[in-house]
């Protein structure tokens, strides 16, 4: 064995315990650190005593028990964690073909021979070992606080890879014979991986989406119950003014109608009234939360200029979750107002019309706002290519669907028209 060889292997040796180590969450005194080091030397020198005493066929059919095992024992013992310690050093192992491809590709590109492959893995192997060790070893490290099917699943492709290279290239010349279940077992080990991880990213959008929604929901509803608090202190304000005044205010009618001059006294009165009904707080309905949606959405439309009809029998009470319903129809809301709010910068005529009602544990829901004509759809779905836009329509299709519910959306003589039942 050459000079180069020899220290090709010392090298990915140190590469495969180093990041074995790496991957596991271990709080390293300097204590550990020794022992680590000291188990390593170890590991390496009892290797370096049989290749000289033993055939090198034989060292790569025993590798695993004096060097895999050990190292995996020795790592158990510092993170108490017998599965991840197994998992770190599988990782490992299937991380040191990294260097090897690489090292391939380079003798590829040179036309080189065995002497390049070890001289290039050497050159490799410790710059490989800081980019895993630095980029990739917290995201690895992380997934060992993670449940025990979750760490299993994580080990799952470098077990596989594992026992596929040393049955197939250690223990069998299957690969290198070309026996077709061998040959294909990785890439039908990669399928499977593909399809799980699919899966899994499915899920996790799933789960990211109806958490998205349910955080718009709720900043929804501070927000809506913010503007309701500050409408009822500018109530109570104007009252406790109107208060602090009722003694002039009789007064002046008073001395109005002493005078005869009474529809002074009437003007003034409804002038007064007036007043009072502005800073009344609307209730639309007998569900507080809805009411707070459509009390929001009729000021925003009222300081717009926007006619806003709102006709709402929702119960105290319903059968879908309030957070959903809320969200479907403050997007529903939303996409109006600013629907109305593009024509009334155009100096055109916009206006809203809104109804909803239960019927047997059912809501109804009908949105009609004035619009362009401009309007796409999709499959009967509206659509736009402006950037931040459609994710309303997007939100509210999902919450329908979620409960088994019918949505619609049409354009007619101007207006705009969503229907929801769920």
């Amino acid at each position: 064995m050459s000079g180069i060889a020899l220290m090709n292997l010392i090298s990915v040796g140190i590469f495969g315990m180093v990041l074995s180590a790496a991957f596991c969450d271990i709080n390293w005194t300097w204590q550990k650190r020794f022992v680590m080091a000291a188990s390593m030397a170890g590991i390496l020198i009892f290797q370096g005593i049989i290749y000289f005493f033993v055939d090198s066929d034989i060292i790569e059919e025993v590798y695993p028990f004096i060097t895999h095992i050990p190292l995996t024992v020795t790592i158990c013992a510092f993170s108490k964690k017998y599965l991840w310690s197994v998992v770190s050093v599988l990782t490992a192992y299937l991380c040191c073909q990294l260097r090897r491809w690489l090292a391939l590709l380079a003798v590829a590109a040179f036309s080189g021979g065995s002497l390049m492959q070890n001289a290039a893995e050497l050159m490799i192997t410790f710059p490989l070992l800081w980019i895993l060790i630095k980029f990739i070893g917290p995201s690895v490290r992380s997934i060992s606080h993670c449940t025990f099917l979750q760490q299993c699943q994580f080990g799952l492709v470098p077990a596989l890879y594992y026992g596929f290279d040393y049955i197939t290239r250690i223990y069998t010349n299957w690969l290198s014979e070309g026996v077709e279940a061998a040959v294909e077992f990785m890439p039908f080990v990669c399928s499977i991986a593909y399809l799980i991880f699919l899966s899994y990213t499915s899920e996790a959008e799933r789960v990211r989406s109806r958490l998205e929604q349910t955080q718009k929901s709720l900043n929804l509803q501070l927000a809506q119950v913010v503007r309701e608090i500050e409408a009822l202190r500018e109530s109570q304000e104007k009252t406790r003014i109107y208060r602090h005044d009722l003694r002039h205010h009789i007064q002046y009618i008073s001395s109005c109608i002493e005078n005869g001059r009474l529809e002074q006294a009437q003007s003034y009165m409804r002038e007064i009234y007036s007043d009072i009904e502005e800073g009344k707080v609307t209730a639309f309905c007998e569900n507080e939360t809805v009411n707070l949606i459509f009390s929001s959405f009729a000021g925003r439309a009222r300081d717009d200029g926007i006619p806003i009809k709102i006709d709402v029998r929702i119960p105290k009470i319903i059968t879908v979750s309030e957070s959903d319903f809320c969200v479907l129809l403050s997007n529903g809301l939303e996409n109006a107002l600013h629907a109305c709010q593009k024509l009334k910068n155009k100096g055109l005529y916009a206006a809203i019309e809104v109804s909803a009602f239960e019927i047997k544990g059912k809501i109804f829901l009908q949105i009609i706002n004035t619009c362009e004509e401009d309007i796409f759809f999709e499959n009967e779905i509206p659509v736009t290519d402006l950037p931040g836009h459609g994710m309303g329509v997007r939100s509210i299709c999902a919450i329908v669907e979620r409960y088994d519910g019918i949505y619609a959306f049409s354009v007619k003589d101007g207006r705009f028209i969503l229907r929801v039942s769920l």
